[in-house]
């Protein structure tokens, strides 16, 4: 606001220069209307910069770029993710049901954008993701994954890698639990019969 109002300001002063050059000019007959139009064009760059050029950092401290993602959590950060979710108990062997679920949710509501490879499409590949994050993690980042891409580190980590947020798709906890079951047998566990 106050640059603004600077700027306003200096935009006067620029049309007070102006007039006096003009009067300059035709006074002493300058044929060189290039030195005029070059002091005005670095008389408001000047102006520009001393106005909104801001504080200098002082020596010794750095800024750091803002990021599209919010630095501030609210929520200390754990592994198991921020949200509801604070214990899930795995299936062992897993249950070839809450597999079955898992898979056609799957496909219809995660194919397009996460790979069961490694490989990354718009999101994040499937493959490992059991070995590399807690289940729940997993689950918080289903059911909660506004909060986590805001407040979750990781979750913010994997945001900056992909640069394309996680639709919230709306699952019940039980179709997050059977979409957890499948990422299990996707990575490779034991499905009972």
């Amino acid at each position: 606001m106050i640059c603004i109002i600077i700027v306003d300001d200096f935009v006067r002063l620029i049309g007070k220069i102006e007039q006096l050059m003009a009067t300059l000019v035709l006074s002493n007959k300058l044929k060189s209307n290039m030195k005029y139009n070059l002091f005005l064009f670095l008389a408001l760059v000047l102006g520009i910069t001393l106005a909104c050029g801001g504080e200098a950092p002082q020596e010794g401290s750095k800024q750091k770029p803002k990021s599209m993602i919010e630095d501030d959590t609210k929520e200390e950060a754990s592994d198991k993710g921020i949200g509801e979710v604070k214990n899930v108990e795995l299936n062992d062997p897993l249950d070839p049901e809450m597999v079955k679920y898992g898979k056609a949710i799957y496909e219809l509501k995660c194919a397009a954008c996460h790979k069961l490879t490694d490989q990354r499409v718009v999101g994040p590949g499937w493959d490992g993701i059991t070995s590399r994050r807690t289940p729940e993690w997993i689950m918080n980042m289903t059911l909660n994954v506004d909060v986590m891409l805001a407040e979750d580190p990781e979750a913010r980590k994997l945001l900056e890698q992909c640069l394309v947020r996680m639709p919230n798709q709306n699952l019940s906890r039980t179709e997050a639990r059977n979409v957890l079951e499948f990422m299990y047998a996707n990575d490779g566990e034991t499905v009972g019969s």
